[in-house]
């Protein structure tokens, strides 16, 4: 920055002028409140932005925007970028438009300017048909803009709600979000957390009073408890950089937008598993079930909310270099048992992918929801529910393979014929039936070991075409892959509404 006033009766000044504002935008508040975020072991907005995109691409919009408050000494500071970095640029060679929230600046909190300047970059997005990814860092609204700033939040949540479906929005939670933020968070169809960072509507202090208790917004709403226990945290990272490089790679596997083609991986080969001699002779014993991902894909599964509602796993892969979704339960844990929680996670990640237009591949292994009286009071009867909501009204290619058991519920539920299921595959140990033997020899009133024989197979649903193919195991990638090809050409034509009424 000179040290001289340009001259802005020249051309040669005027430009000066402009390049000192923007370098004073880069730091608005001073080196001191960059060295001090640094200091604490983070990112400053911009550098979490420019970590985000590739290097040289970002163009950054409204660097010189400033709040137009006089009241309660606001005249006093009006910082360029108003809290907010906003802008577009490339991951990957794909165009992107991000926004990156400004502690240094009131501490992060959303005014008017902010919110238009968020406002313009959603704008921005979905007439252009691009990903937006949000890096949140804001205490909540600014307390000396008033009201207007919960009726902009308010728009932001439309506006958010709007682009749900057309464009895939990425929430990377580098700090708080507190008030009015932490509801556009769930917004997003993926959110990464850093460790340390808090997703509350409440602040700790408000809590503690009410409850007459103390309490800290890591208590409320910190990443371990939105990756465990609510099921927000899709992913987690160490500190704000990684999550960053984390959304780098969620976008990877997503389309530009609703009506764009998954970008393509580059083709290899699974992982070598003999799927043949995979499954273990005991019917009750466990294994993993991202051993069977690893060998049908193409090795790179993207698992999603790993440490939340462990018996169904869920994350992105390619198959042949196509991106595809893939749900899986998981015999190692709880022995592959629905739960609430599971179903849930299962139908919003099925809607993610169903809206942009990524085929869901399936594995099942499951005997059924686990039975609890707690589980039937959380409200297991409402997420199977929406479990087969989401998978019913899927218009993309899905495919299902039922490697073990599929009982009862599980059968019905996850992927099955009668809900709607494009292709349908079994291996020979499948066992497809309303429930296990000792369940049903009693309610029939026959012989445990012969109901077995006789309906523990994969071949009683096979003759009546609820299963298209009885499959050896090593030749679950080839008809995965062959079945994902022609599902290319799939066209649905869904009944014309407003929408359905999903159950919550």
């Amino acid at each position: 920055m000179s040290s001289s006033k340009p001259d802005m009766t020249t051309t040669a000044g005027r430009i000066e002028d402009l390049r000192n504002r923007l370098d004073e935008a880069q730091a608005p508040v001073g080196q001191a409140a960059i060295d001090a975020v640094h200091e604490a072991g983070a990112a400053t907005a911009r550098e979490r932005v420019l970590k985000l995109l590739d290097e040289g691409t970002f163009v950054e919009t409204d660097a010189l925007a400033k709040h137009r408050v006089e009241a309660y000494k606001m005249d006093k500071s009006k910082p360029s970028t108003d809290g907010v970095v906003t802008g577009y640029g490339l991951i990957d060679g794909r165009r992107v438009c991000v926004f990156s929230q400004d502690p240094t600046i009131f501490d992060g909190q959303i005014g008017e300017v902010y919110a238009d300047k968020i406002l313009k970059i959603y704008d921005l997005a979905t007439k252009t048909g691009v990903p937006l990814i949000g890096i949140y860092d804001s205490t909540g609204p600014r307390w000396k803009e008033g009201i207007v700033t919960a009726h902009l939040q308010a728009q932001i949540l439309r506006a958010a709600t709007r682009a749900s479906g057309l464009i895939p929005q990425i929430a990377v939670v580098a700090g708080d979000a507190a008030a009015l933020a932490a509801a556009t968070v769930p917004l997003a169809d993926i959110t990464v957390m850093a460790q340390g960072a808090t997703v509350h509507v409440t602040s700790a202090d408000v809590v503690g009073k009410v409850a007459a208790t103390e309490t800290t917004a890591e208590e409320l709403g910190g990443s371990a408890v939105h990756a465990t226990e609510t099921g927000l945290a899709q992913l987690v990272a160490a500190n704000d950089v990684e999550a960053v490089e984390l959304a780098r790679t969620v976008v990877s596997y997503l389309p530009l937008n609703n009506k764009a083609a998954s970008p393509l991986g580059a083709e290899a080969s699974g992982s070598g598993i003999d799927l043949d001699t995979f499954m273990p002779d005991d019917d009750n014993q466990s294994y993993d079930a991202t051993d069977v991902i690893a060998a049908v894909t193409d090795g790179d599964f993207f698992e999603l909310s790993a440490s939340y509602a462990g018996s169904v796993v869920t994350g992105f892969a390619h198959v042949g270099g196509r991106a595809v979704g893939v749900v899986a339960t998981q015999p190692s844990v709880l022995a592959g048992c629905l739960t609430r929680d599971a179903a849930r996670k299962a139908a919003r990640f099925i809607r993610t992918c169903d809206a942009f237009n990524l085929p869901i591949v399936q594995f099942v292994d499951s005997p059924g929801f686990l039975p609890s009286v707690e589980e039937e009071r959380s409200g297991s009867a409402a997420a199977a529910a929406a479990l087969a909501y989401a998978f019913a009204e899927a218009q993309v290619g899905t495919i299902t393979v039922v490697t073990r058991k599929a009982l009862g519920p599980s059968y019905a539920l996850l992927g099955s014929k009668g809900l709607g299921a494009d292709l349908v595959f079994a291996w020979p140990t499948a066992q497809i039936a309303l429930a296990d033997a000792a369940t049903a020899a009693e309610a029939i009133g026959t012989d445990e070991t012969q109901y077995a024989e006789e309906n523990l197979t994969p071949y009683v649903a096979t003759e009546r075409g609820l299963v298209d193919a009885v499959i050896e195991p090593n030749a679950t990638r080839n008809r995965v892959l062959e079945g994902l090809r022609l599902l290319e050409r799939k066209v649905a034509y869904p009944a014309q509404k407003k929408h359905g009424n999903i159950p919550l």
